[in-house]
C-alpha cells in the first residue's frame, strides 16, 4: 500500500479472483529506502503534538502522502475533509494508538472507493478488554455479523477498540492479525497475506546471499521463526486460523505468479528433505549466570530468581540450567537501566556464589520438525559454528525437538547464521 501503483496492483489481484472478498489494508509502508512509513511519521506526529499541542510539521509530510496516493487512484473520496477530522481527532484526544491507526483507516478507506467495495471500520467489530487483551470470540461473532451479506468488503487492520471505546492497537506488524481473525470469522478456505517478497525465507536476505523460498511450513515452524526475527507474519497471527484449520498462503504483490509459502498445521515436506527448515535470529540480549552449590536441593530457588524480575518488569526469554548453575536470558531493552537493581535483588533473595553478566549476546534459531530425532542434526550445527570460530555462548533445545537456540558474541551474528544455513540449506 505504499503508493498508487501498488494499490492499484492489489485492486488487480483482488478483482482476478471472485473468492477474494474480505480485504485487510496495512498504513503505506516505504516506497524506496530513504523514504518513511507513514505509521512511524505517525508516532512522530503523536509526539510532536505531546510537546508543543499541536502537529503542524510532520502532518504536513502525511498529508503529503495521501495526497500523492489519491492523485495516482483517481477517487471519489473527501481526502480533505478526512484528513481535517483526523488532525483534530489527534490533537484533541491525545492518543498514541488513534493517531498510530490512522494509516490503516485511510488506506482502507481509499481502496474501498476504488474497489467500489464496503468500508467496514475495524473500530466496530475488534474489541480489546480493560486490559487490553483481544476479545477474541466477540470480535468473530462482530465481524460474521458486519461482513454477513456484502460482496466485497476492506477493513482497516492493526486496530479495534478498548473497553472504554478508545482506539487501541495491536503490536506493530498486527494487520496481519486482522486478516487471521477475519478469515477465521468467515470460515476462509485460504488467508493470502500479501507482501513484498515471495514467501518465507530459509534466512535473512540482508545476511544470507539469495536463501532458498520455503514452500510449505507448519504454523509451529512459522511462529518459531517469525518470533526470532523473521518479519514476514506478525507471529500472533497464526492462533485464529490454526484453531480453525485454515491454512495461511504467503504471497508476493509484485509477483503475484509465484505460488509463495504455504503454511498449514502439519508441514508437507517429504522424509528425503533437509529437516531443518529455516534459521532467524535477533540481537541484543544479556545473559545473567548464577552458580550455588547444592543448587539441585534449595527448594523454590528458580522461583525466587523470577520473582526478582518479575518484581521488576522483566520477562524472560530463555532459562538453561545445570545442577549449581542458572542462567537467565533478557532482551537488552527490559534490562533499561535495571541492570544493578536486579543484581542486588538476586543476591539478596538466592545468595549466589557467584553471579556474572553477559552482554552483547545474539539468539540464532535454527527450526525444523524432528530435529532431535534425527542423528546428527546438532552435531552439524556445532560443527559449522566451530569450523567458522564461533564460539558458543548458550545453547537451549526444548522438548518439541523443533528449534535449536544458540547464543553467540553479536560480533560473529551475520557469520554464524550462514555457517549454519550453508550447513543446512546451501
Amino acid at each position: 500500500m505504499a503508493n498508487g501503483e501498488t494499490i492499484k496492483k492489489v485492486v488487480d489481484i483482488v478483482v482476478a479472483d471472485g473468492a477474494r472478498k474480505y480485504i485487510v489494508v496495512s498504513a503505506p509502508g516505504k516506497r524506496d529506502e530513504r523514504d518513511f512509513k507513514v505509521t512511524d511519521a505517525l508516532y512522530d506526529c503523536y509526539d510532536e503534538i505531546v510537546k508543543t499541542g499541536s502537529c503542524d510539521v510532520t502532518f504536513e509530510q502525511i498529508k503529503r502522502r495521501f495526497e500523492e496516493i489519491y492523485n495516482e487512484l483517481q477517487i471519489d473520496f473527501d481526502l480533505n475533509a478526512a484528513l481535517r477530522d483526523i488532525r483534530r481527532e489527534m490533537e484533541s484526544t491525545r492518543s498514541r494508538d488513534y493517531a498510530a491507526s490512522r494509516g490503516e483507516y485511510l488506506s482502507a478507506m481509499m481502496l474501498a472507493a476504488k474497489l467500489n467495495a464496503e468500508f467496514v471500520d475495524a473500530q466496530d467489530v475488534i474489541v480489546f478488554d480493560k486490559n487490553g487483551d483481544l476479545l477474541l470470540d466477540e470480535s468473530l461473532e462482530n465481524f460474521r455479523r458486519e461482513l454477513c451479506g456484502l460482496e466485497r468488503a476492506v477493513i482497516p487492520g492493526f486496530y479495534g477498540t478498548d473497553a472504554d471505546g478508545n482506539i487501541k492497537t495491536f503490536s506493530r506488524g498486527g494487520s496481519d492479525i486482522t486478516g487471521a481473525i477475519v478469515a477465521t470469522a468467515m470460515n476462509a478456505e485460504v488467508y493470502e497475506n500479501w507482501t513484498d517478497v515471495d514467501g518465507f525465507l530459509a534466512a535473512d536476505p540482508r545476511i544470507v546471499d539469495s536463501p532458498r523460498t520455503i514452500d510449505c511450513l507448519s504454523y509451529r515452524e512459522m511462529r518459531e521463526l517469525s518470533y526470532m526475527g523473521a518479519e514476514v507474519l506478525h507471529p500472533e497471527s497464526i492462533f485464529p486460523v490454526r484453531s480453525a484449520g485454515i491454512p495461511i498462503n504467503i504471497k508476493n504483490t509484485f509477483n503475484p505468479d509465484c505460488p509463495g509459502t504455504l503454511i498449514v498445521a502439519h508441514s508437507k515436506r517429504t522424509e528425503g528433505k533437509n529437516v531443518v527448515t529455516g534459521i532467524a535470529g535477533k540481537k541484543g540480549f544479556t545473559i545473567i549466570n548464577i552458580e550455588k552449590q547444592m543448587m539441585n536441593t534449595k527448594i523454590g530457588f528458580g522461583r525466587r530468581v523470577l520473582a526478582v524480575l518479575e518484581d521488576n518488569g522483566i520477562s524472560v526469554e530463555h532459562i538453561p540450567s545445570g545442577i549449581d548453575t542458572m542462567s537467565v536470558v533478557i532482551r537488552d531493552e527490559f534490562l533499561g537501566g535495571k541492570m544493578q537493581r536486579v543484581l542486588g535483588c538476586l543476591q539478596d533473595c538466592v545468595n549466589g556464589d557467584n553471579i556474572e553478566i553477559h552482554s552483547g549476546l545474539s539468539l540464532i534459531a535454527t527450526v525444523g520438525h524432528n530435529m532431535a530425532s534425527r542423528q546428527g542434526t546438532a552435531a552439524t550445527l556445532f560443527n559449522a559454528l566451530a569450523d567458522s570460530h564461533v564460539n558458543i555462548r548458550m545453547i537451549d533445545q526444548g522438548s518439541s525437538e523443533l528449534n535449536i537456540i544458540v547464543g553467540v558474541d553479536t560480533p560473529d551474528y551475520e557469520k554464524a547464521i550462514n555457517a549454519i544455513y550453508h550447513a543446512f540449506c546451501g
